[in-house]
Formats: C-alpha cells, structure tokens, sequence
C-alpha cells in the first residue's frame, strides 16, 4: 500500500480562504492600523470563503489526504453547506459587532483574527474525515471563543464566563481525546468511514467492554460542545457574560460545529445499535430539561441560552430513531441524517435574527438586558420588534415562520418513518412548552411601556434601557438579511433538505 498523499488543492480552497484571511486581518491590523480597514478585510474574507465553499462544493465530490481508499479531507454538498453557513454567520457577527467595536471596548485586529481563525475551524470541520482532523477542526473552531468571551475591558461577568466556557471546554475535549484513544486501540483506525466499516464487520466488537467504552466517551464529550443535559450548565452563564454578538456566534456557530462533528462520528464510524439509544436519551433531556428550566428566566439572554439548549434537543432528536431497528434501515438512517442537518440550519438562521434584533434593541456595548427592558420595544422600533417577533415565532415553530414549522414537521416525520413515534410524541409536547416562553417574549415587545410609557423611555443606557442611538446601519442589515433568509427557506425548505441529504 502506498503511503504517499494525494493533495487537491481545489478541494482546500475554502480552508485556504479561511486562513488566509486571519493572516491578512493581521497585516491590515498591523500595517494600516485602521480599524475599519480591518474589519472590512475580515468581512471580504468571509465573503470569499463563502463563495469559494459554494463553488467547490457545485463541482462535485472532491477528496485530499488520501492513503489509499481512506481519506483526511472529504468536501461535497455538506461540507460545502457547512463551510459556507459558518462564513456567513461570522460575517454576520462581525457587522454585530460594529457598535462595541467602535465604543473601543474590544480591540478590532485581536477580535477580528479570532472570528477569522474560528471560521477556519467551521470550514475544516465540514470536511473531516478522520478523529484527529475532526478533533483539531473543532478545537480550532472553539479555541479563539475563549478570549473572544472574555476580550471585553472591565467586564467581571464576561471574564467570568470565559473561564467557565474554558474549564468545561477543555473536560470536553479531554474526554472525547480519551474515547478517540480507545477507539483507536479497538479498531486500529482513525478515519470514520474505517472505523465504521471495521465496526460493522465484526460485530464481536461491540462485546468488547472497551468498545462501549470508546463509543460512550467520544459521544459524551461530543454532547459538551452541543450543550446537550447533563452538559450544558455551562451555556446560559457563558452566553449571558459574553458580549452579546460572542453570544450570538457561540449560539450558532459553536452549536453548528458540534452538531456536524456528532453526526460526523455517528454516521460514518460509531454503531448506530449503541448510539441510538444514547442520542435518543439525550435528546429527551435536553429539550424537555432547556424548555422547562427556559419558562422560569428573566433575563433575555438566559431565556435564548436555555431555548438553544432544548432546540439542541430537536436537532439530536431524530438520531435517536437509531435506537429501534426501523430506524436503522438505509432510507430511515439517511431521513435522520437529512433532518438533524436541516433543523441545525433553520435554527441558526432563525437564532442569528434573534440576536440580531436583540443588539439593535439594546445600547452599544450593553448586555441583553431582562425581558423587562424589552417591554413596548415595537412602539419605539416597530420594525425591529416585528423582525425580533419573527424569530421567536419560527424558533417556537408556528406560522408565519415556515422556517421553524417546517423544521419542526421533518424532524417528525423522520421520527415516524424511523418507527420511533414515541419521540415523535415526545417532540410535539415540547414544542408546545416552549410556546409559552417564545410567545410570553413576542408580547412583552408589544406590551405597553411601564408607568404609562415614560419609564423604559427614561431609562439610562447603564440601566438597561432599550433608548439612545439609533441601531448602527450595520446591525439592521444584519437583521434583515437573516429575516430574509428565513423567510426564504420557509418557502423553500426543500432546497435545504436537499442539500443537507448530499
């Protein structure tokens, strides 16, 4: 067998794009020393590796790395999906971030290069196709989070929920570390599609105590960076102290990278007989757990870190069908596949636009702020609380947005071809949980201002008020292309089905 590489440069062009974009932030931070320079190479390059994941992505299935027939680096619809979603999300936090920025509170070429450099993590990690780059891929993704959590000045809740974020992150990968060890030591192999082939050959394997114990530390660890119960105590402290376009990205694209490296390992390597009922119990604890637990919080951010722990719930919730053995036929496991990926996409879409709405309501720089603040937001921004409002209703899965519902509706019916309608049950009464904390924050907006309207009006910046400067022209297109996004895939859903099924 011989041991040389093939490398496909063509297939690397997004990788390429993504780096060479954190380089180049550098220089621009470096010799121009112009933060608008710098912010506006950072954005360019997000466009670019956007449209190169695009590109190489309509040319068909490409592979680098490869010994043999196992290969390193993998790029086809999905990576191409991936790659490009994580590059849009990071060009749409750094158009978030233009108000704190420009307040000085975060210096732009350090905050800029992170963004970049977690960017390039997201478009690897699409493209893994053995532990140790999907491993690497997701650490580099994460690794630029930390200080970007705790990057603003004077802050003792963000420094705070930089160290909580950094403890648990490093538990989290030490443990799926140690399971891709064990695996490792079973099988012999580390790419997926050897590791699962092996796997399934030799089902004496899965006798082997260490077997169980591989499978069970990589999905576990792997459940840390979705927030998924018993590991997501870590989410709504971080969320909260984190400048809130950070809270935004870790909401979105954190989540996105730990969604695609679980279905990575689940789909190509890990027996689908053991990790179906794992999923399947993580998925109905952590949506039933994210949406009770979302009922009881006050402050706004708490309330969408909670809402973006039980929406992980709906997006592991179809891999659960991987338990009965309707659901591990090859139709069902592609259906749960499809859907899992799908959802992932409607929820970051609809959670950027969220946020989004959420910093043109606040001051600049201030943190979400209580429920309290927001109240009878749409008589001073109707537009913005209309496009807030949105979001709420398609994350709650109602119509008009069609996003959410037709979300909702595939990860059931993936649930119910896969013969697992027990967790089909257990899907739908959550939603209706969650009704009431979506829909209790779309009326607070519309609800009228405390003490006959002078009070929210009055109150200062430094209190939370919701008055001062006119959102930055930034955030509102932000605002409005991932509100026209969303309704875009509401009517269209089925371009995102397919793309996610290649």
């Amino acid at each position: 067998m011989s041991l040389v590489q093939s490398v496909d440069n063509v297939a690397l062009l997004p990788a390429y794009l993504a780096a060479g974009t954190a380089v180049l932030v550098l220089l621009a931070d470096l010799l121009v020393a112009r933060a608008a320079a710098t912010v506006a190479v950072a954005a360019a390059g997000a466009v670019a590796t956007a449209l190169g994941s695009a590109v190489v992505g309509a040319g068909g299935p490409r592979a680098t790395f490869c010994v043999s027939a196992d290969c390193s680096y993998v790029y086809g619809g999905r990576a191409a999906l991936v790659g490009a979603l994580f590059a849009l999300l990071t060009l749409g936090v750094l158009a978030l971030s233009g108000p704190a920025l420009r307040a000085g509170q975060s210096p732009v070429g350090e905050y800029c290069f992170l963004l970049a450099c977690s960017m390039t993590g997201g478009v690897v990690l699409g493209a893994a196709g053995d532990l140790i780059t999907l491993i690497v891929a997701l650490e580099t993704l994460t690794l630029p989070l930390y200080v970007l959590v705790g990057l603003r000045r004077g802050s003792l809740a963000s420094a705070e929920a930089a160290v909580t974020f950094f403890v648990v992150s490093v538990v989290a990968t030490t443990v799926t570390l140690l399971g891709a060890a064990l695996l490792y030591a079973v099988t012999g192999g580390l790419h997926l599609d050897r590791v699962g082939a092996l796997l399934a050959g030799r089902p004496d394997l899965l006798d082997v105590p260490l077997t169980t114990a591989a499978v069970a530390l990589v999905l576990l660890g792997l459940a840390f960076k979705v927030a998924a119960v018993p590991f997501h105590a870590w989410a709504p402290a971080t969320y909260d102290g984190a400048p809130l376009p950070v809270a935004a990205y870790l909401s979105t694209a954190s989540k996105l990278g730990g969604v695609v490296a679980l279905l990575a390992v689940v789909q190509r390597a890990l027996p689908a007989e053991v990790t179906g009922p794992v999923l399947a119990g993580l998925a109905v604890l952590t949506m039933t757990v994210g949406n009770l637990v979302a009922l009881r919080q006050r402050r706004t951010v708490r309330l969408l870190a909670w809402s973006s722990v039980a929406q992980a719930g709906y997006i592991l919730a179809p891999l659960g069908a991987l338990a009965l053995a309707a659901g591990r036929t090859a139709d069902a496991r592609a259906a749960a596949y499809a859907a899992a990926v799908a959802y992932a996409v409607f929820f970051v879409v609809l959670e950027l636009a969220a946020f989004a709405a959420l910093v043109a309501l606040r001051p600049a720089g201030a943190d979400g702020g209580s429920l309290a603040d927001l109240r009878g937001a749409a008589r001073r921004r109707p537009w913005v609380a209309a496009a807030f409002a949105l979001a709420l209703v398609g994350l709650a899965g109602l119509p008009p947005g069609l996003a959410g519902l037709f979300a909702k509706v595939t990860v059931v019916r993936a649930l119910l071809d896969g013969g697992a309608g027990w967790l089909a049950l257990v899907v739908a009464v959550n939603a209706v949980i969650g009704l009431a904390y979506y829909l209790r924050l779309a009326a607070t907006l519309y609800a009228p201002p405390a003490e006959a309207g002078v009070a929210a009006e009055a109150a200062p910046a430094e209190a939370g008020g919701t008055a001062g400067t006119r959102p930055a022209w930034a955030v509102l297109g932000t605002l409005a292309v991932a509100t026209l996004v969303a309704l875009a895939v509401g009517f269209a859903p089925q371009l995102v089905l397919d793309l996610a099924a290649r």
